[in-house]
């Protein structure tokens, strides 16, 4: 088994971070208990996510492209610089927008549509751009760790995109992956994030874990009350004692948590790929974001994407009378 360096020597040797939600939507809001651990090692952290907010709050299909936002700004093709203004150009305020305003500081926006390798590129030529030598990206609920048949996956491509160029951008810098909210998106079981927890131990790939302390809790309710975010909102509740079993995502996902939730637990990107997510590894070619979703297809897999561009073809055709 290959011996790697812990989430304390990896944070020990760092200046300047990179965090991102891989999952889109307010997965950035999971960042901030990294980002409050990073800060005791005097890492200087940028925050960011995708530039794909949930149907529910930005009714177009799929991840916004850079043309269809105001008040981004490029790193490259692949990375912007958010402000607490940035919107989509349907005017849907990003989640990275609204941190940016709690934190007054910039934050980013990842692209993903032109693929694994090609969002590797951009991650890491905005880390070379901003003085970064960690890069880390954060999952919210535990999807990422999904094996492909899990009979409540719903949202398994963003994460198999981000995995797969971590597992890239980790070749070339440090990087780590991490779960926070454990359970709170509802879609992977306690018992099928156990399992699959312990390929990630039997192998190496468990880097260590994080608590939710008071601050970063203060920080994150600042967050969610301008922020609109059902996961991330959940380990919130459990932190501050007032959560009950309950349902998300207009009631299609039951959600029971415990304080595990509270914790972000810290793995190999390299693990995760190898060992775990099949679905990261059948993405890895793609050359798009249509690519990476029909190579899902052709697991039997069916994805936030698929959900999107359904929903928004049947809200099209109500409103053309049927």
């Amino acid at each position: 088994m290959t011996v790697r360096n812990t989430i304390r020597q990896i944070a020990g040797s760092a200046k300047k971070a990179i965090l991102l939600g891989v999952g889109g939507g307010g997965d950035i809001v999971g960042t901030i208990p990294t980002a409050d651990f990073l800060g005791m090692f005097g890492v200087d952290c940028v925050l960011g996510g995708l530039s794909w907010e949930r149907s529910v709050i930005d009714p177009m299909p799929g991840p916004r492209t850079f043309e269809e936002t105001v008040g981004a700004r490029k790193l490259n093709d692949v990375v912007w610089r958010v402000d607490k203004d940035t919107a989509t150009s349907t005017g849907v305020r990003f989640a990275e927008a609204g941190v940016a305003e709690v934190t007054g500081r910039e934050t980013l926006l990842v692209d993903i549509h032109g693929g694994p390798e090609t969002v590797a590129r951009g991650i890491l030529g905005a880390a070379r751009e901003l003085g970064a030598d960690l890069v880390v990206g954060i999952d919210v609920g535990g999807d990422i760790l999904s094996r492909g048949g899990e009979p409540g996956l719903m949202s398994p491509l963003a994460d198999s995109i981000m995995t797969a160029a971590f597992y890239l951008i980790e070749k070339e810098m440090p990087a780590f992956l991490g779960l926070f909210g454990y359970g709170s998106d509802g879609e992977l079981t306690a018992g099928e994030l156990e399992d699959s927890m312990k390929v990630l131990a039997s192998s190496g790939g468990l880097l260590g874990g994080w608590g939710l302390t008071p601050e970063a809790l203060e920080t994150m309710e600042r967050v969610i009350s301008i922020v609109p975010t059902e996961a991330s909102r959940m380990p919130v509740l459990v932190a501050k004692g007032q959560f009950v079993e309950t349902n998300i995502r207009s009631g299609r996902r039951h959600v029971s948590l415990s304080m595990s939730s509270t914790v972000t637990y810290y793995f190999s990107p390299a693990v995760l790929y190898e060992k775990l997510s099949v679905l990261s590894r059948k993405v890895s070619g793609a050359r798009s974001l249509v690519e990476a979703n029909e190579a899902l297809h052709s697991m039997g897999v069916r994805t936030e994407l698929d959900i999107e561009l359904d929903k928004y073809a049947l809200e099209q055709k109500e409103r053309q009378g049927g």
